[in-house]
C-alpha cells in the first residue's frame, strides 16, 4: 500500500453512498465529543478551583 497522492484523493462533490455516510459519521462524532467536553468543562471546570493568593506582588520598602 503506498502513500496517497493528491492526484488520488476524490472531490466531496463527487463522493456518494458509503464513502460519503462515513465523511458525516466523523464530522458528527467530533462534534458529539467537543459538545461534551464542553459541557463537561461548564460543569466541572470552575466548581473544583481553589482559590490562589498571589503574595510575590507586595513589594516591602524599607526606609
Amino acid at each position: 500500500m503506498s502513500e496517497p497522492r493528491l492526484e488520488d484523493i476524490g472531490d466531496y462533490d463527487k463522493l456518494t453512498g458509503e464513502k460519503k455516510r462515513i465523511v458525516w459519521i466523523v464530522i458528527a462524532v467530533g462534534l458529539a465529543i467537543g459538545l461534551v467536553f464542553t459541557i463537561a468543562d461548564s460543569y466541572y471546570g470552575t466548581a473544583n478551583n481553589m482559590p490562589q493568593h498571589d503574595n510575590t506582588t507586595k513589594i516591602l520598602q524599607n526606609k
